[in-house]
């Protein structure tokens, strides 16, 4: 079963621009990770930076987690962020459309 996660960055005052320039290398090596379907940022109004992530396996995220392009996100994101980040995993319920019903 999938597994969708949500990242959301805070970014010191002033930087966001910065720390979203910063994302882009790890980034780049979370997609050849194997079961990574989405790894994708958005601007959010309220001045964060939010990844949104779809994982094949539960198995695939847990790997993700303790593989080498977390550790390079990290380290490139560590002076441009104010609090620890806020990372919230779900699991996808099926409603509507196959298309739309599930991301």
């Amino acid at each position: 079963m999938t597994v969708v996660v949500t990242a959301v960055f805070y970014p010191k005052a002033g930087r966001k621009q910065e720390l979203a320039a910063a994302m882009q290398r790890g980034i780049a090596a979370v997609h050849e990770e194997q079961g990574c379907e989405l790894y994708a940022i958005h601007d959010a109004e309220d001045g964060t930076i939010t990844m949104i992530e779809k994982w094949t396996t539960v198995a695939d995220l847990d790997a993700h987690g303790s593989a080498g392009p977390v550790g390079i996100l990290n380290a490139d994101i560590a002076d441009l962020i104010e609090k620890p980040t806020l990372v919230t995993r779900m699991t996808p319920i099926a409603a509507g459309t196959e298309d739309q019903g599930l991301l």
